[in-house]
């Protein structure tokens, strides 16, 4: 993902640096995990609360809609949702095949969400952070 973010105000830079630590932990299944897709995918399912969370915050203090947090997040949710869709429900034991494509469909969110940390951190200042 190439591109700039510049925060236009206190607002964005606050949801910028919310998005920023949020992603910094939702890929991946915790050592608690049970096997399954389903589990697996969890973080997903509390990063579009998050994100939510993190735009209803936003609008409340007035930031504007034009502003490029808007999009960061909203593109979270594009780069989740075939994974969450796919995967959600489903309880059964992972084979080998299952579980590579599980964790190709995972890799990609993780990509899309590391491009977008790369970005928050550039524009927020806080790029020197370890990620």
């Amino acid at each position: 993902m190439a591109g700039h973010w510049t925060p236009c105000n206190e607002a964005e830079l606050t949801a910028g640096w919310r998005l920023w630590l949020e992603l910094g932990s939702c890929t991946w299944p915790g050592p608690d995990w049970d096997g399954t897709p389903a589990e697996a995918v969890t973080g997903l399912t509390g990063l579009f609360s998050t994100c939510n969370e993190i735009l209803e915050s936003y609008r409340r203090s007035g930031g504007p809609d034009s502003a490029g947090i808007i999009g960061l997040v909203r593109s979270m949710f594009l780069a989740a949702n075939w994974t969450l869709e796919l995967w959600r429900d489903d309880t059964a034991p992972l084979d080998a095949e299952r579980a590579a494509l599980l964790h190709g469909d995972l890799a990609g969110f993780a990509e899309h969400a590391e491009a977008v940390r790369i970005l928050l951190a550039r524009g927020g200042g806080w790029s020197s952070l370890p990620g």
